[in-house]
């Protein structure tokens, strides 16, 4: 076998290995994590609420890069003061303990780069989120004061919800991997009387843990 040959059989060989290479991807990656967040319920609140929480996600992947992911959190929220200024849903003002929940509900595409060491992605969500603390807050301000609140019924506790963020994930093994960190800044539109028809906001940080089981390759 002659130099040319062999040149030409240990390029063929390398460029098989490439595009073997490159189709390795899972098809579905399903995660858990644990999420932090803070959330701003009202346009007025001074200090933020602390929200401690997790979910899961589950990533389609359509090809190496490009991947359908939804993303599924909840939020418990610790017992606060909650102290509006007077105006025209709360005469004379409004102030209470109040605790509640949040859940948000997102779809999108994710992109990810799959690196030998790291895997770094970043994506762009939108959905719903949902929260009880409005509801929470009426029956704790406006029913048992009459008069106290301008408006009956309970609030909307429905709102849009948009994410946009990204991380990093560390393959631990063929099939798992393991992601230290995301970042996403999470926006919510609740629209009541309490949020004052204002977009409310919630900047999550999480240190995941989070593991990612890889489907059957191509």
């Amino acid at each position: 076998m002659n130099k040319v040959k062999v040149v030409q059989l240990a390029a063929t060989f390398m460029l098989f290995g490439l595009t073997v290479w490159a189709q390795e991807f899972p098809r579905v990656e399903v995660g858990a994590d644990y999420s932090y967040g803070r959330f701003i319920p009202t346009r007025d609140a001074r200090t933020p609420y602390s929200l401690n929480g997790g979910g899961g996600s589950l990533v389609v992947n359509i090809n190496e890069f490009l991947g359908i992911k939804m993303d599924l959190q909840g939020y418990k929220s610790t017992t606060r003061d909650f102290v509006i200024p007077a105006g025209v849903n709360f005469p004379s003002g409004a102030q209470g303990s109040i605790s509640g929940d949040l859940f948000t509900y997102l779809f999108g595409p994710e992109i990810k780069v799959r690196t030998h060491g790291v895997h770094p992605f970043a994506h762009i969500l939108f959905g719903a989120a949902h929260s009880n603390v409005y509801g929470n807050a009426y029956k704790t301000i406006c029913q048992p004061i009459v008069g106290g609140c301008a408006f009956r019924g309970s609030p909307a506790s429905d709102a849009f919800a948009m994410a946009i963020g990204g991380g990093v994930d560390i393959p631990l093994s063929h099939s798992i991997s393991f992601r230290p960190a995301e970042v996403d800044y999470l926006l919510t539109h609740f629209t009541n009387q309490f949020a004052n028809n204002v977009q409310t906001r919630l900047i999550s940080c999480w240190e995941a843990l989070d593991f990612h089981g890889r489907g059957e390759e191509t």
